[in-house]
């Protein structure tokens, strides 16, 4: 079957836009083809830093033909009716048939269409997908044109089967012919298939496929790293931006000089990858990092690359004078001093100045600090700190250095240990991947820090939509959480949400992001609304062992027997306190009970209630989850051999009391109402 090559070929592309254009262009053409019922078997995009290349296997020579039946009004519509039914259909009266129906006649239009030459129907969808290509940024570049692209487009290739699709889109009419690389080939390629298109651009110093440039970039830097004894140091975001830059990625080795190296590393680092997008390399005898860089040409050098690096050298010099510049400045001044530099720094118009946000994480934190045990003049400290680094010549530089600074600073200023890592980490984890701290004033700081920013947006309305979420409370939520179930294994680490003052409505918005948090972990997201929904536990680490041994009982036959007798228990209270307008609320009368089954279930349900509420108390959530299953039995018997529904007012009463008895037993541990199952 026929093949369809495009290449979009233009000025650079910036790097970060060219992974979501070739997704956009696969997904707009796919699209496009299935509204014109054109399947076909295979289809790969690719982008680089001068084309977006799509390629599309087993399409059809030309459409199906097209048969299809539309119902119309009834015979004696009125006219207006009818005219609008032929102008949709684009048919005259006479060539409409009639068929009955038990609502009377109605005219059907039959129309047959025959189906189009697959290359037509590309020429007119290819500029269509080109023009709905939604990037982040475009120009106009052609006076007199008015379309938009990334960069100036230059050229165009369409071909189906072989043969050029004949289109013109911003002023560039679609061929077959495209170049190579801009320094290190010359002439027009002439191409036809995309067999042909990839090989001849191999020949031509240009690596089609990212991954493929991601590959060669990879082992270019972990091999000239290792020629001098050094190792990588991986960065994918790095890589993936580099390989966006390079058509033909060649990996050449830079040293950093001398006087440089006394700078923190993470400042060298970053003013590296930043601005120059170099590859920090490590010597692994030393652990630290080392005075060299990698750095991917897109050259094929005669001499080596040696004038290359010689001029990335200089040019590294002259943005590594300036870091160093600011770290020698920035420690001129103690960072406690800059403390009341943040009363001139906005958090945000409705809450006010960093100061004002410092001076409220100082609190919280004294407060976690205090219940999980940690030093609180440390984690007071460290608050008040916390945001100084902010007003620092290097943060200013480097904004994603926050943190990492404060503490460098700290400890030039002779500040604890502990305070200046907890300085450092109280934005952890900022990710799903970061780690959670584990030293108890960093955790006291980082969660002040997070539980502050939720509270305050709260305040204001601020919350997270479907759409968007600008101040990351999600994340920071998912952060707390993070640090709240470091106290399942320990326990002196756990703090309760309502006490730091969190409201009922932003403690339920923390419930959805433990489910979040928590799938990976196969945990059952009805399970933790069951147990959170109760009102009670805001403590999620406790959460987190009762969902666990609870889900373990669900997964047992006396555990799904037991909420089979709970939903059957749970509909017949439903169904008669609806009847009887009355709450049934466990109020049962011994002398009542005449039938050896409601007896039982009555003495089990004694001894279960008060078994269940010592076991909660006593945090032994095994034995609270061991004395509720226990119920299945006498449950059963009592389905099987009482009629609840009794003769006797009294009596009915009585039973319906004892049902409302064991749907409290079990709610002592959850609602099982919102368990599925």
């Amino acid at each position: 079957m026929p093949d369809l090559l495009l290449e979009l070929y233009s000025e650079e592309i910036p790097a970060r836009m060219q992974p979501g254009a070739a997704k956009d262009l696969e997904r707009l053409t796919v699209g496009a083809l299935s509204d014109r019922g054109l399947l076909f078997e295979g289809i790969k995009a690719f982008a680089g830093p001068r084309r977006l290349t799509l390629a599309i296997s087993g399409l059809p020579a030309k459409q199906k033909d097209v048969r299809e039946e539309l119902k119309g009004p009834k015979i004696d519509a009125p006219a207006a009716a009818i005219d609008g039914f032929l102008k949709k259909t684009g048919l005259s009266k006479d060539r409409l048939k009639v068929e009955k129906t038990p609502k009377g006649d109605v005219y059907i239009a039959v129309i047959e269409r025959a189906g189009r030459e697959t290359a037509e129907v590309l020429a007119e969808i290819l500029p269509e997908v080109m023009a709905k290509l939604p990037w982040p940024k475009s120009m106009r570049w052609k006076p007199g044109v008015t379309t938009r692209w990334v960069r100036p487009l230059h050229s165009i290739i369409a071909t189906f089967d072989g043969e050029v699709v004949p289109f013109s889109f911003a002023g560039v009419s679609s061929g077959r012919h495209t170049v190579g690389h801009r320094f290190l080939s010359s002439g027009k390629i002439e191409v036809r298939r995309f067999e042909d298109y990839e090989a001849a651009l191999k020949k031509a110093h240009v690596i089609l496929d990212a991954e493929e440039r991601k590959a060669i970039i990879f082992e270019g830097v972990k091999q000239a790293a290792f020629v001098h004894g050094l190792e990588m140091i991986p960065d994918e975001g790095l890589l993936a931006e580099v390989a966006g830059l390079a058509e033909w990625p060649s990996v050449l080795i830079g040293t950093i000089e001398s006087q440089f190296m006394d700078v923190p590393a993470e400042i060298l680092q970053t003013s590296m990858r930043t601005h120059q997008k170099y590859f920090s390399l490590r010597d692994p005898k030393k652990g630290k990092m080392a005075n060299r860089f990698a750095l991917v040409s897109n050259m094929v050098a005669e001499d080596g690359g040696k004038e290359i690096v010689a001029g990335n050298e200089r040019v590294l010099r002259a943005r590594l004078s300036d870091a160093k510049f600011f770290w020698d400045e920035d420690r001129k001044r103690t960072l406690d001093s800059r403390v009341d530099d943040l009363k001139g720094i906005v958090f945000h118009a409705k809450l006010g100045t960093q100061y004002e946000r410092v001076e409220r994480i100082v609190a919280l934190a004294g407060e976690i600090a205090a219940k999980i045990g940690a030093d609180v003049d440390k984690a007071k400290r460290a608050a008040r700190l916390c945001k100084a680094d902010l007003t620092t010549g290097v943060v200013g530089e480097f904004p994603e250095l926050q943190g990492v600074m404060g503490r460098y600073y700290a400890l030039h200023d002779k500040e604890n240990a502990e305070v200046a890592d907890a300085v450092r980490d109280h934005y952890k984890p900022v990710g799903p991947s970061d780690t959670v701290p584990n030293a108890s004033v960093s955790i006291a700081v980082a969660v002040a820090d997070k539980i502050d920013s939720l509270k305050e947006f709260w305040c204001i309305d601020e919350k997270p939509t479907g759409s968007g979420d600008p101040y990351a409370l999600r994340r920071a939520a998912l952060g707390v959480i993070r640090f709240a179930l470091k106290g399942v294994a320990d326990p002196s680490l756990r703090f309760s949400l309502r006490n730091l003052g969190v409201s009922d409505d932003l403690l339920a918005f923390f419930a959805d992001r433990l489910e979040v948090a928590l799938k990976d972990e196969k945990v059952r997201p009805d399970l933790i609304r069951a147990i959170f929904v109760l009102g009670h536990e805001d403590d999620f680490a406790k959460l987190y062992l009762k969902v666990g041994e609870l889900q373990a009982v669900l997964a047992s036959d006396d555990g799904t027997n037991l909420l089979a007798g709970y939903k059957r228990a749970a509909n017949i209270l439903k169904v008669e306190e609806k009847k009887d307008g009355k709450t049934y609320v466990s109020e049962v009368s011994e002398n009542l009970l005449t039938e050896p089954a409601e007896k039982s279930l009555f003495a089990a349900l004694t001894k279960a209630q008060a078994a269940i509420t010592s076991a909660l108390e006593k945090e032994d959530f095994a034995a609270a989850m061991r004395e509720m299953a226990a119920l299945r039995g006498p449950v059963d018997a009592f389905f099987d051999k009482v009629k609840v529904n009794a003769d006797d007012a009294a009596v009915r009463s009585n039973r319906l009391n004892l049902l409302a008895a064991f749907r409290a037993a079990l709610h002592k541990v959850a609602d099982f109402s919102r368990i599925e199952g």
